[in-house]
């Protein structure tokens, strides 16, 4: 059953009719309803194509959200090869909000790390809807690591409304594992990409997209913090979340401009969730050019460029 966003709902109605004429053909075989239903048909592309085109931030929000867009398992399945995945921190756990492993992309040896959502109720709850504690940055920068040691490529996939801010994690560390995960991206000699494929909030994003190039699908967002969480600090009113996201600059689009960000993927119309297969070509494509661009530099000149790319981030607008 497909899932409707809320301002998909004139899609829905529409959809719906075009589903219900076709049930009642197959009920009865004297029924010729194609025609009309084929009106239906054209008349839902059209409304999908209107309403996908100048999507507001806070759709945006709400697409980067949906519960049927593919998520890091599904990247990893389609597009790697030989995926191993290895567990723990060594230290306290393993946490699966993320996951990571060796594998192969192309034929090329790379570590693969990323925030893991889940699909349903049950993996949601055993992932923590893809908010890691300090186990699973500390199990990111022992896979950046292993990858540093053995001069492997290192692949991430975001996709978190943040860090776990709970009582644990806290006590446990969570903001100095987030600031060593963001030093290990600054520190290895060897190339990093990275990909927001759904969401990237704030230092729990950051941790693993801190990289050489980093990349956005269409209608994924990045931002310091949730448009529900600005709008209850800024206004004291979190159902202000629409102002938020436009004050946020939060888009792919917009940090394109900003220089935040390398590059747009295009998303299948009507979002990565209606063509799942195209979203992860699309996002196999673009991870296939960045690693492109990067191949044949030294260790040094990578960490150099890397930590200039960031130091310098901002400071166009400045100067202007």
């Amino acid at each position: 059953m497909t899932h409707y966003l809320d301002f998909e709902k004139p899609l829905a109605e529409i959809e719906g009719k075009a589903a219900e004429l076709r049930a009642l053909a197959r009920a009865n075989e004297e029924m010729d309803v194609e025609a009309e239903a084929a009106a239906l048909d054209a008349k839902a592309e059209a409304l999908l194509d209107e309403l996908y085109r100048k999507l507001t931030p806070w759709r945006k929000c709400q697409v980067a959200r949906h519960p049927e867009r593919p998520h890091c398992k599904d990247y990893i399945e389609a597009l790697f090869t030989e995926y191993t995945p290895l567990a723990g921190d060594r230290n306290f756990a393993d946490d699966h909000a993320v996951m990571g492993g060796l594998a192969r992309f192309h034929d090329q040896p790379v570590v693969v790390i990323g925030h893991e959502k889940g699909s349903d109720t049950k993996s949601r709850i055993e992932h923590n809807f893809g908010m890691a504690r300090p186990e699973g940055y500390r199990k990111a920068i022992r896979l950046m690591r292993l990858a540093d040691k053995f001069g492997l490529p290192v692949v991430t996939l975001v996709d978190t409304p943040g860090a776990y801010p709970g009582k644990g994690a806290e006590e446990r560390g969570q903001s100095e594992a987030i600031a060593r995960s963001t030093e290990a991206c600054l520190q290895i000699g060897v190339p990093l990409v990275s990909v927001i494929i759904g969401e990237g909030g704030s230092g729990g994003a950051v941790a693993f997209a801190t990289a050489d190039r980093v990349a956005m699908l269409e209608h994924s967002i990045y931002s310091v913090i949730s448009p529900e969480g600005c709008a209850s600090i800024l206004w004291k009113d979190a159902e202000k979340m629409r102002e938020a996201a436009e004050a946020l600059k939060l888009t792919a689009q917009n940090l394109k401009k900003l220089g935040v960000i390398d590059r747009i993927i295009d998303e299948p119309r009507g979002g990565a969730h209606r063509d799942r297969p195209a979203a992860i070509a699309a996002v196999g494509k673009a991870i296939e050019e960045m690693l492109d661009e990067l191949k044949g530099k030294k260790p040094a000149r990578l960490v150099k460029e890397r930590r200039r790319k960031y130091l310098d981030m901002g400071s166009k607008g400045l100067a202007a």
